[in-house]
């Protein structure tokens, strides 16, 4: 199974420079469709329901005090190449849809979305929260969206 660092690797190596905010977003709904898609995580890292959003507090440890990341991102710590074939099909189908979304855009609409709402409960709007994205609640979330 990959791990949260190879598919951001694989990520900011298919699009360049990011800003760390969306790659949060863009790593969170490849784990999400890739959920929803194969029924089975992408990677076994868990998210939280941050302010801004979905976050994977072992990615952000990585990025702490970082803007933007580059190809030089994780040099040392994933490997995309343990990615299937499978896989980086979700993952470029999320980049085909999301990529081109601002971060902003993409962490309101996580805001919309009912695994983020859930997991911060009664959490006041810019507090934080550690509770963490429930991977049940997030397959059945996004597969409601393809079954209707």
């Amino acid at each position: 199974m990959a791990s949260v660092f190879d598919v951001a690797k694989y990520i900011v190596n298919k699009i360049g420079p990011v800003t760390t905010m969306k790659l949060q977003k863009l790593v969170y709904y490849s784990q999400a469709w890739n959920l929803a898609w194969d029924d089975v995580p992408l990677f076994a890292e868990d998210f939280e329901a941050w302010t801004n959003g979905p976050v994977c507090p072992d990615l952000y440890r990585k990025h702490k005090g970082k803007f933007i990341v580059d190809e030089s991102f994780l040099e040392n710590d994933a490997h995309p190449d343990s990615i299937t074939p499978k896989e980086m099909n979700t993952i470029d189908a999320v980049l085909e849809f999301y990529g081109d979304k601002e971060p902003h855009w993409l962490s309101e609409l996580t805001h919309l979305e009912r695994p983020w709402r859930e997991a911060r409960g009664d959490c006041p709007i810019g507090y934080p929260s550690g509770s963490i994205i429930n991977k049940a609640l997030i397959h059945e979330y996004y597969s409601s969206l393809i079954n209707g």
